[in-house]
């Protein structure tokens, strides 16, 4: 059984853990060095002071399966109503519906919080993530080719988007 809750300071090595296996082997993620605890607290607090959310999915055990969180997408005044986010999932628990269930808290929570816009930036060829977007009716907004670098290979990003709420 899966649980959605706010992310706490105890959870801070399992997400650390997830971060930095996609750091390592992935290119969801695009930088190369792993981060450190230290690091890792920094990101929470920041995420915490600005009331931004850390959502995490827990099984019975409270062992973490993966995280989503969003932030500013620009730090401009008139970007105020649209966030940028992440999903990311542990190994392990993929393809058993942990992303769906932390997507589906994390647009409900927008949606409470006066998000207007949710802005998915997607290397190009992740399937995985593209798919889960596209369920939760996530637009295609544009590539941008040869934006990023990892393993020697150029990275394309693709913007994925949703309107939350149409009024200002």
């Amino acid at each position: 059984m899966i649980n959605i809750r706010h992310a706490i300071h105890s959870d801070l090595r399992d997400i650390l853990e997830i971060t930095n296996n996609e750091i390592i082997n992935g290119t969801a993620f695009w930088m190369t060095i792993p981060r450190t605890y230290q690091e890792q607290v920094q990101w929470f607090e920041a995420r915490e002071k600005a009331n931004y959310p850390v959502l995490v999915a827990v099984d019975e055990t409270q062992k973490v399966l993966g995280f989503a969180s969003y932030g500013s997408f620009r730090p401009y005044d008139g970007y105020k109503h649209t966030v940028e986010h992440s999903v990311y999932i542990s190994p392990k628990a993929q393809g058993k519906g942990v992303g769906k269930a932390l997507l589906k808290n994390l647009i409900s929570y927008a949606q409470n919080h006066h998000v207007h816009t949710m802005i998915a930036a997607i290397t190009e060829g992740n399937t995985a993530s593209i798919r889960l977007h596209e369920w939760f009716n996530f637009k295609h907004g544009g590539v941008l080719p040869q934006t990023g670098v990892k393993f020697d290979q150029w990275l394309n990003l693709l913007f994925m988007y949703k309107i939350l709420k149409s009024d200002l």
